[in-house]
């Protein structure tokens, strides 16, 4: 880079300038009126040429000054500008968080709601989304569900997730209530499609030949596969986490226990890089309501 007079030089310049007064620049400057006048000094002897003409009790403009004082009073604005956006910007009180539509309506939403409360100055908003994330620069924070052996990088495993099958309180499987698994053969299912691996994960675990196979209902939607089941159209089987709000408010019910690992668990990548307070405020607050989830 080229050799550059200092930038106090500059702003000591611009000020006498604006003023005409080495002490009324020395004021706004909150410095010393020899300070200025030295500052002013040494621009010009960088310059080689005078910016201001001396008279005893004022200052006048050489035509170099009137010159050079438009440039520089627009480079020293430019400059403030550019440092008032990162400041605003490293102080901003918003936080973008992306996260699947369904665990937004069932689990994050009472995370926001809390943390809200909590932190009425900080502004959140919610990408809800489907299948894939929103642009990457978008979001602050990201949340996804991925399968457990194809995560890479720094994303944080929110919890370890469980299968659950459900189905409405009054389901019937052939007129009978809906209570061992090999009635599963005969029952009506709902495929989230996708995601085969829950009902195989079922099957094996149950030792039912062909029910991933089974047909039935076919969604993209965890959310909808859920509203087949309240509706008493088929038996989900879903994250755990996804079906807990209906199971507690008695919507749906789990026919019979069971132990099952989900393969495909939800993740949170931070985009830690220059985060602002707020966002790394939030990112604390979620680790803490995500070590709280019992499945």
């Amino acid at each position: 880079m080229k050799n550059l007079p200092h930038l106090t030089f500059l702003r000591s310049f611009e000020a006498a300038a604006r003023y005409l007064s080495f002490t009324t620049a020395a004021d706004e400057l909150n410095c010393t009126q020899s300070a200025v006048s030295n500052h002013v000094r040494s621009l010009e002897e960088f310059i080689g040429r005078p910016l201001f003409v001396r008279h005893p009790r004022s200052l006048s403009l050489t035509d170099v000054g009137e010159a050079y004082l438009p440039s520089v009073r627009h480079a020293l604005q430019e400059i403030d500008s550019a440092t008032q956006l990162l400041i605003s910007q490293s102080h901003k009180r918003e936080v973008v968080i992306s996260c699947p539509v369904s665990l937004a309506e069932k689990w994050l939403i009472h995370v926001v709601e809390d943390f809200t409360k909590a932190h009425p100055e900080i502004d959140l908003t919610i990408h809800s989304t489907i299948w894939v994330d929103v642009e990457t620069k978008v979001s602050d924070i990201s949340i996804t569900i991925n399968h457990v052996e194809d995560v890479e990088g720094p994303a944080v495993k929110l919890w370890d997730e469980k299968l659950a099958l459900v189905c409405a309180p009054d389901y019937r499987v052939g007129g009978t209530v809906l209570t061992r698994p090999e009635q599963l053969v005969d029952g009506k299912l709902i495929h989230i499609l996708g995601r085969p691996v829950y009902w195989e994960k079922i099957a094996r675990h149950f030792g039912l030949t062909g029910i991933e196979h089974k047909g039935g209902l076919q969604t993209n939607s965890s959310n909808m596969g859920l509203e087949f089941a309240v509706n008493g159209m088929g038996c989900a089987v879903l994250p755990k986490s996804l079906v807990r709000a209906h199971v507690a408010d008695g919507r749906l019910i789990e026919p019979f226990d069971f132990d099952l690992d989900c393969p495909w668990t939800y993740f949170a990548t931070f985009k830690d890089k220059a985060a602002t307070p707020s966002v790394k405020h939030f990112k604390t607050w979620l680790l803490k309501a995500a070590a709280q989830v019992a499945l």
